[in-house]
């Protein structure tokens, strides 16, 4: 449903995912080429958290908390029916956003615990809004959303107490990377068979994915205890079971929807590749933690391709269906998907050299910048303009 009266404000603060989306792309375009600037002693960090825990932080809870303020603000009001967020409290919560990143990097001189106060409050305000939302709008069946997303906000600040306390903050960088997951695999999990039921339908397809069901509930409910244990003890021998178990199940989840199928639709394709990667994660996890791989395969196989692919992803979609814009991805959008491919594969081969001194981690770092930069290159001019045309948003539901 969209809500085109009662505002008249500038485009770019008529709906939640124009400026955090917009806000995303930039700043993961930004972000890697400024940690290569830390990491190799181009630069100093001012911040109260330690180098890997910054960058680790900055991605989570920086980018991705983007990401999840775009979609929830855009979607929360497609499932509710009420207004969305818009103008100058939509612009609040970005200049919100934007304080925790200029805080936890250290721009301004800040206690410790005014830093820990404002990154923290962006999330907990959104839990709040989206509670509100969906409490008002009676929208019981997606109340579940809230949890995940609560809990990410008290796990971000969990990440500078644990930081200052013990020096660098695993358990919480773990706690932050395993609630962002479970969103991927929750609102994926609606998504995906939803998109792709309706584009095969169009096409004339009479096999359909399985919907939503008690296989999928299962499933997740199976997820959650592997990601508790891996959380807590992640070298552990029931991190490693756990995490085969849901591998088992969640890859089962993405066979029942239908994904070759989509192979002729690349929107579609990227939501499938990047659930995927989810499952492919959990398989690292698992070996990682019987000492077969090291533990940061899984955790960038994670966030590069499952997370960075979901939300590179859903972002394409949300914003040409919310501007009028057909669900076309064309070569750019393609080629940004793509490049996170070869961004993953240098960064599971960190220090592996290639011609010119060039090694893996330096490749992994070239193309992500370059994913994100074609990114912004299509979308930033669509978010912050009006509507190509008056025909009816394609609108974010789960399902």
């Amino acid at each position: 449903m969209s809500h085109p009266h009662s505002y008249s404000g500038p485009a770019f603060l008529s709906y939640g995912f124009r400026p955090f989306f917009m806000a995303a792309c930039l700043f993961a375009v930004v972000i890697i080429p400024l940690w290569m600037l830390i990491w190799t002693g181009g630069l100093t960090l001012q911040s109260v958290l330690m180098p890997v825990d910054w960058h680790s932080h900055e991605m989570i809870f920086g980018y991705g908390s983007a990401v999840i303020a775009g979609f929830l603000f855009t979607a929360v009001p497609n499932w509710t029916g009420g207004m969305p967020t818009r103008g100058w409290p939509l612009c609040a919560m970005l200049m919100l956003w934007l304080a925790g990143r200029l805080a936890v990097l250290g721009v301004v001189p800040l206690s410790w615990g005014a830093v820990a106060s404002v990154d923290s409050a962006f999330l907990l305000v959104l839990a709040v809004l989206v509670a509100r939302e969906i409490i008002s709008g009676k929208n019981w069946r997606n109340l579940m959303v809230l949890v995940p997303v609560s809990l990410l906000g008290v796990s971000n600040l969990c990440f500078f107490v644990e930081s200052a306390l013990m020096g660098q903050a695993d358990v919480s960088r773990r706690l932050g990377l395993a609630l962002v997951i479970f969103l991927v695999l929750l609102i994926g999990g609606r998504i995906i068979p939803s998109f792709t039921r309706n584009w095969l339908n169009q096409k004339g397809y009479r096999a359909l994915p399985a919907p939503f069901g008690k296989f999928d509930q299962l499933s997740l409910l199976a997820t959650i205890p592997a990601l508790v244990v891996w959380v807590i003890w992640p070298e552990s021998l029931s991190a490693a079971v756990l995490m085969c178990l849901a591998a088992l199940l969640q890859t089962a989840r993405l066979a029942r929807w239908r994904g070759l199928s989509t192979l002729r639709n690349p929107i579609l394709a990227m939501l499938h590749i990047a659930f995927l990667f989810a499952s492919i994660g959990m398989l690292a996890h698992a070996l990682a933690a019987i000492g077969v791989l090291d533990a940061s395969a899984g955790l960038h196989i994670w966030g590069i391709g499952a997370i960075g692919g979901m939300t590179v992803a859903v972002m394409m979609r949300a914003t040409m269906g919310h501007t009028g814009r057909a669900l076309v991805s064309g070569p750019v959008l393609n080629l940004a998907f793509i490049g996170l491919v070869p961004a993953l594969l240098g960064r599971l081969l960190p220090h592996v050299e290639l011609p010119g001194a060039v090694t893996g981690l330096d490749l992994a770092a070239l193309f992500w910048t370059l994913s994100f930069a074609l990114l912004c290159w299509k979308l930033v001019p669509w978010l912050a303009m009006q509507r190509q045309d008056r025909k009816r948003a394609t609108p974010l539901r789960n399902g």
